[in-house]
Order: structure tokens, then sequence, then C-alpha cells
């Protein structure tokens, strides 16, 4: 089984996190893709976001894919931490293959992330290109330490194969949504 792993706050989800998900589900051809909603990022202040049931629920309003399942895992094993997460799974899944799926955005970030290294040693990590991140993408810290393990974008449905450390950024079609400009519109018009 070859499952991709989601994560986020999904607050709110939107139809990029869709395009992402059937991107990687059929570029790297996986059988699964889980979105793990996040019981709080600890990058992101917690002010204002919607309760993990709220987040819940309107992911599974948005994922009607029977591939996509919508996961409150974190919640459930009482990490926040996608390290501790990734353990968790391959001790209690040992024969499935996970792939970290990531927004080329949060790659700028990802050297800032809880033991980034080693989350790279536990899962191979698929990238998505994302609006304004294309340029910036190759020079983020995370991308430059990752580069010998890089793999050629043709290769990427061999990615859950492969132990990690290993990692492709796939270039697609892409939508400009954000979580964070959506809140700001819905603060806008006080629809929050």
């Amino acid at each position: 089984m070859r499952i991709g792993l989601f994560g986020g706050s999904f607050d709110p989800p939107h139809e990029g996190h869709l395009l992402v998900s059937e991107i990687a589900l059929r570029r790297l051809r996986l059988d699964r893709l889980w979105w793990l909603v996040s019981p709080g990022n600890p990058l992101k202040d917690p002010a204002g976001r919607a309760s993990l049931k709220e987040r819940l629920d309107a992911c599974r309003k948005l994922a009607k894919s029977p591939r996509i399942v919508v996961s409150a895992l974190e919640s459930e094993i009482g990490t926040r931490f996608t390290y501790d997460t990734l353990r968790y799974l391959r001790r209690h899944c040992p024969g499935v293959r996970f792939v970290w799926i990531m927004g080329a955005d949060n790659l700028l970030d990802f050297h800032r992330w809880r033991r980034w290294r080693d989350i790279a040693a536990l899962a191979p990590i698929a990238v998505i290109d994302r609006p304004g991140a294309t340029l910036r993408t190759a020079a983020a810290k995370a991308a430059r330490s990752l580069a010998p393990w890089r793999l050629n974008e043709r290769d990427a449905p061999r990615l859950a194969s492969m132990s990690p450390p290993a990692f492709v950024l796939l270039h697609e079609r892409r939508l400009a949504q954000s979580s964070t400009a959506l809140r700001a519109g819905q603060r806008k018009t006080g629809s929050v």
C-alpha cells in the first residue's frame, strides 16, 4: 500500500488542497492520500482558528474522492509534530509505504519544522509547486540540504518505493488559493 500523507491546518480547506491531492495521487501512483488535519500548527498563531471538528467537517465536505481519507490522527495519538506522527505510523503500519506531501510554500519554511532532517530520514517527500513559491523553492534551506536525494520529476512514480531521504518537486497546474487569504477575506466580510 502506497499512502500519501498531506498534513496541515486546513483552515479552511479549499480547491488548492484538492488539486495538490489529485496531483500527488496521480503522479506518485498512490493508493490513498490521507489529509492529516492538525490539532494546531506549532508555527501558526492559534488565534481565530476554527475548531478541529469544524475543520474536519469542512474537509469531509470538500474531499469527496474515496481515495482521500480525512483524519484527525494527530489529535488521536496526541501529537502536533510531523516527526512524531511519522514515527508512530512507521511503528504501527510497517508494510505501508508512506510519502510526505507538501506544497512548495511549506518547503520554504521546512527548515523551521521540529526535527526536519529526521522527517526527511523517515519518509520520502513530494513537494508540489505552488504559486509564489516556484522561483524561491530551489534556494530554500531544506531544498539545498536535500539536493543530493532529489529525483527527476519523471521518476516521481518510484518515490514511494524509495528509501528516505528522497524527494521530488512536481510542477503542474496550480491554483492561487490559500487558507490564509481565505481567512483574511472572511474577516473582512465578517463571515468568521
